[in-house]
């Protein structure tokens, strides 16, 4: 099992740049496929990003293409979203996730671990 623990939401203006941590404990958090989800209010849950726990191979959504990037140091246990250029439309509560070992990265019902979820709000 892992337990993840998200960090560095607040709030900012357009143009501003976050960058957000997910601390994980539990034993082989190389072996995870770790993501990154967000909700808006009234909105479903929708994919961010992802990093593949085998390759290190990275994904990301249409609209936080070359703005954000997610990276991960498994000598801390640690995954990461650097997010640049934010927009009013980032805003959302963002979530965390890892599964193991897994070959899917898109979808959050194939995640198994979720942590608490950290705001994050953009102002105009």
């Amino acid at each position: 099992q892992v337990q993840l623990v998200e960090s560095g939401g607040g709030l900012v203006q357009a143009g501003d740049s976050l960058r957000l941590s997910c601390a994980a404990s539990g034993r082989s958090f190389s072996s995870y496929n770790m993501g990154w989800f967000r909700q808006a209010p009234g909105k479903e849950r929708e994919f961010v990003a992802a990093i593949r726990w085998s390759d290190g191979s990275t994904y990301y959504a249409g609209s936080v293409k070359g703005r954000f990037t997610i990276s991960r140091d498994n000598a801390k246990n640690t995954v990461y979203l650097q997010m640049n250029n934010l927009k009013p439309e980032d805003t959302a509560v963002y979530y965390c996730a890892a599964d193991y070992r897994s070959d899917h990265y898109y979808y959050p019902e194939m995640y198994n671990y979720w942590g608490q979820g950290t705001q994050v709000t953009v102002s105009s």
